[in-house]
């Protein structure tokens, strides 16, 4: 799950702009899904056992500062519980992906992965974090992030990307992928995803302790030129462990940012890239995110732990 960079929207925008010229990478034909995404009912909020664990927020109330400035580096224990939780988070959307399929509502994917996550002791990290009323982000077609599961069924041709986040032993596991709805996905959209997947690759692999930490935009901004794809500037990557948001932020852009990576640390990186224009606007929900001229956005996420000689996927599919 994505954060809004640091500032918020404005202040970010203002610091950018002290950073080299990006090139702007929009395809040359935007494509736009047919139908419009627009707000369906929200059923209510979920239960979950009092025995499990629960994430300091849940009790802190809607406005709480739950952000840490510091990194999070772990010990033995630490790691263990990391990859424990990257684990469940990797089951849980591969098995939510699965449920991809016209006719299936976003709701029902929540649903799912709520009683996945709480049936193996595990708290759905989204839930009631900053107020988010789900256990698991939707987001369809031209949402950016943050889309909140409700009625709307989803339609052959459509997108969606699942961002998963599981808190398990006291440690948060974030991780999400983008899915093609049957088989009539434009071929651009299924470029778009294809692309994220490998930015995102990139990304990881030039990870290891001492790289810098903006070493991670480059890589993500020179396939997406290169692909004439937009880069969303105000959603980042994030530190994850004990705390679901920290240090360092992860942006997903050319820049100049200060910071390196040590050994033991964990953070996430979760490009959003664009067939179009890759600046988002937010619905009334205070939420959703879709792109300001409605064209396809697709996400990658995944968990990383640096090591001594390299990075560790903790959300690696299929483990």
């Amino acid at each position: 799950m994505s954060r809004w960079a640091a500032g918020g929207l404005a202040g970010h925008l203002a610091h950018a702009a002290a950073d080299p010229p990006l090139v702007l990478a929009l395809s040359s034909a935007a494509i736009k899904p047919a139908d419009k995404l627009r707000p369906h009912p929200v059923s209510a909020r979920l239960p979950v056992p009092a025995h499990i664990e629960r994430p300091p927020y849940v009790d802190a109330g809607k406005d709480a500062d739950t952000y840490s400035d510091s990194e999070q580096s772990h010990d033995a224990a630490g790691v263990a519980a990391m990859r424990a939780a990257g684990a469940l988070a990797a089951r849980v959307l591969d098995a939510a992906g699965a449920m991809v399929a016209p006719g299936v509502t976003t709701d029902e994917i929540d649903r799912f992965v709520h009683e996945m996550v709480v049936g193996a002791g595990a708290y759905p990290s989204p839930l009631t974090y900053g107020g988010f009323p789900k256990s698991v982000c939707t987001s369809v077609n031209e949402c950016i992030c943050h889309g909140i599961p409700d009625a709307r069924r989803l339609k052959d041709g459509d997108i969606v990307n699942i961002d998963v986040t599981v808190f398990l032993g006291g440690h948060h596991g974030d991780t999400s992928r983008t899915f093609t709805v049957g088989p009539s996905a434009p071929v651009e959209a299924k470029r778009l995803i294809a692309v994220t997947e490998r930015a995102l690759a990139a990304a990881i692999a030039i990870c290891g302790p001492g790289v810098r930490y903006s070493a991670i935009g480059d890589a993500i901004q020179t396939i997406a030129d290169a692909e004439r794809l937009g880069v969303v500037r105000e959603f980042v990557g994030h530190g994850v462990g004990r705390v679901f948001h920290s240090n360092p932020v992860i942006l997903h852009h050319r820049n100049r940012e200060p910071g390196t990576m040590s050994e033991g640390t964990t953070f996430t990186i979760e490009p959003m890239l664009t067939l179009g224009s890759a600046k988002p606007l937010m619905w009334g929900d205070d939420w959703t995110c879709v792109t300001a001229d409605g064209s396809y956005a697709a996400q990658a996420e995944h968990t990383l732990l640096v090591t001594k000689g390299g990075v560790e996927i903790l959300t690696k599919s299929g483990v």
